[in-house]
């Protein structure tokens, strides 16, 4: 089972200035239409060339448009020296509908 972790948790741990690292694991063109500025972007096909820009000691929260991608991601680095990493469960689509209603969704 791949750890996961809620929208609502994740709000939870920002307003509560908890230190992590959410990685946005969506394409470049996605970015473009909606985007959490707080995010680091690392497109998923890329991941592996970046493990040395995460934190394998902090906790990583890696997130998509609705999920599926970033389970893969988060399965990845779990299997890679990341126990620390969670996958973000219905991705920014469930952020924006849970949290920032704002956000463009697509």
């Amino acid at each position: 089972m791949t750890p996961e972790i809620s929208v609502r948790d994740l709000k939870a741990k920002r307003d509560a200035g908890e230190s992590f690292v959410l990685l946005d694991v969506r394409e470049p063109d996605e970015l473009v239409t909606v985007s959490l500025p707080w995010a680091k972007a690392i497109p998923m096909g890329d991941v592996p060339q970046h493990l040395d820009e995460l934190p394998q000691d902090q906790e990583l929260i890696v997130m998509c448009h609705h999920g599926g991608r970033s389970e893969r991601v988060t399965r990845f680095l779990n299997a890679n020296g990341f126990p620390n990493a969670k996958n973000l469960a219905g991705g920014i689509d469930a952020y924006a509908v849970e949290i920032e209603p704002g956000l463009a969704r697509y």
